[in-house]
C-alpha cells in the first residue's frame, strides 16, 4: 500500500540533501504542505503548478485540506516529525493513514553535536505551545540535562527568569540559534545574562549543569512565611505528609488543594510529584503573595493559584480533559463543608479522594454524612496530636 503522506524532515539549511528514493516522491507529487519557512528551503524542488497547503493555525482548516487532498501529500517539517513534531499531529487526525518518515536530526540532537556532547542521558521539555508543566517537573527532579524546545513567549531569556525566580541559578543556558542555516549561532550564557538577552526566534535550549539547591521531603513548618499573627494557621509537617499518604497522590495526575492559606500542602505536593497538575483556591486574598514567596523559596513552580471563594466561580477549567479530578483535599471550607464537598464529589474520577483534617467532632460527622449521601466509601480515619497540638482526625471518601 502506497503512503497517503511522506513527512521529511528538514534542518535550516538552504541546501537540503535527500536520498534517491526522496526526491522521486517529490517529483512526482503534486500536494505538498509544510510552513512558509519550508516552503523558502525546498520551494525550487517542487514540480510546476503543485499545489502548498500552509500549516499554520486553526490547524482544523489544514487538516480538512490535507484530507481533501485526496492523495499522496509530501510533508515538510523541522527535524524528527516524530519528535514533538508534526508527525505525531498527522497520526492524531488520520490514525488509519499510511505514513512514511524521513527524519532528519532534531534542532536539539543538532545542538548537541555543535558541543560534542553526549545526550543519551538528556530529558526534554516542549515549550511550544504548552504550558511551563514539563520543564518545572525536570527542574524539581533535578535532573542535569535538559533539552528545552521553545516559542516566541517561553523564549531563552522567559526560561532564564524563571530558573532565577524559584532558585535554579545553577544551571547554563546553552541557546542555538538558526541551526543548519547561515545565521546560525551557539552561545552560552548563564541565567542572569540569558535574562534579559535577544534571539533568533529560530532557536532551542539546553541546560547543563544542576540546582544545586536542597530538596525537601516534609518542610519544617518554620521554613514557611505564614499568616501575619496566626503562627498556627498551616498543616503541620507530619499530618501533611500523611494527607498526601491519604489523598493517594502516588496514583494521581489532577489535585484540588481548596484553602491553600501558607501553600504548605500545594507545595509539599509539588515537590513530591512533580508530574502533578496541582490548582490551589484560596479567598483570602492576603495569601497569594504569601503562597507565591513561599512557592519560590522552596522551588516549586508550576502550581496554579486561583483567588476567591472557590463556590462562586467555574472550577471545570482545573480539571483533567475528561472533566475530573482525581484527589481533592478540603483544608478550609468557612463553614461550606458540605458545599465544597459536592463541588468536589461531581468532578471525582474513580478511584479519587476527597480528604480532609477534623479538628471537631461535628466536621468529621458532617464529611461522613456527605461521603455517604454521595455513595463514597469510608477508609477508617487516621487519628494523629502532632506535638503539643489538639488531636486531628484525617478522614478520607473514596469513589469507588
Amino acid at each position: 500500500m502506497s503512503e497517503q503522506f511522506i513527512v521529511i524532515g528538514l534542518s535550516d539549511s538552504r541546501s537540503p540533501v535527500f536520498d534517491p528514493q526522496t526526491l522521486r516522491e517529490i517529483a512526482v507529487c503534486r500536494v505538498f504542505a509544510g510552513g512558509e519557512r519550508h516552503r523558502a528551503i525546498v520551494g525550487h524542488l517542487l514540480p510546476h503548478a503543485s499545489r502548498w497547503i500552509t500549516i499554520a493555525p486553526p490547524m482544523s482548516d489544514v487538516m480538512r485540506q490535507l484530507d481533501e487532498a485526496g492523495g499522496r501529500v509530501v510533508v515538510f517539517t523541522s527535524g524528527d516529525p516524530l519528535f514533538y513534531g508534526f508527525g505525531a499531529t498527522l497520526q492524531k487526525y488520520f490514525p488509519d493513514a499510511s505514513c512514511r518518515f524521513v527524519p532528519a536530526f532534531s534542532s536539539l540532537q543538532t545542538l548537541a553535536h555543535r558541543l560534542q556532547l553526549p545526550y543519551q542521558s538528556m530529558r526534554f521539555a516542549s515549550l511550544t505551545g504548552r504550558s511551563w508543566q514539563e520543564l518545572d517537573r525536570l527542574l524539581i527532579e533535578g535532573a542535569g540535562l535538559i533539552g528545552v524546545l521553545t516559542d516566541r513567549c517561553k523564549t531563552p531569556a522567559a526560561i532564564a527568569r524563571r530558573l532565577l525566580e524559584y532558585g535554579y541559578g545553577g544551571y547554563s543556558l546553552v541557546v542555538g540559534e538558526a541551526l543548519g542555516g547561515p545565521e546560525e549561532r551557539v552561545t552560552e550564557l548563564s541565567p542572569a545574562d540569558a535574562s534579559d538577552a535577544l534571539f533568533d526566534d529560530l532557536n532551542c535550549v539546553i541546560l547543563r549543569g544542576g540546582p544545586f539547591r536542597e530538596r525537601y521531603y516534609g518542610i519544617a513548618d518554620s521554613l514557611f512565611e505564614g499568616l501575619p499573627g496566626r503562627p498556627d494557621m498551616i498543616t503541620k509537617m507530619p499530618l501533611r505528609l500523611a494527607t498526601l499518604s491519604r489523598l493517594n497522590l502516588v496514583n494521581c495526575s489532577y489535585f484540588w488543594d481548596i484553602g491553600f492559606c501558607t501553600g504548605s500542602v500545594s507545595i509539599e505536593a509539588r515537590l513530591q510529584f512533580p508530574g502533578l497538575e496541582i490548582t490551589a483556591f484560596e479567598k483570602r486574598f492576603e495569601c497569594e503573595g504569601i503562597f507565591e514567596r513561599n512557592a519560590r523559596r522552596f522551588g516549586a513552580p508550576g502550581v496554579r493559584v486561583v483567588m476567591g471563594d472557590v463556590l462562586k466561580q467555574g472550577v471545570d477549567d482545573h480539571a483533567g480533559p475528561d472533566g475530573r479530578v482525581d484527589a481533592v483535599f478540603i483544608g478550609g471550607h468557612g463553614g461550606q463543608l458540605e458545599a465544597i464537598f459536592d463541588i468536589a464529589a461531581e468532578r471525582l474520577s474513580p478511584g479519587g479522594r476527597i480528604v480532609v483534617n477534623a479538628v471537631r467532632t461535628d466536621t468529621l460527622e458532617r464529611f461522613h454524612a456527605r461521603a455517604r449521601h454521595h455513595a463514597l466509601r469510608l477508609p477508617d480515619d487516621l487519628a494523629i496530636t502532632p506535638g503539643r497540638h489538639n488531636p486531628i482526625t484525617i478522614a478520607a471518601a473514596v469513589q469507588e
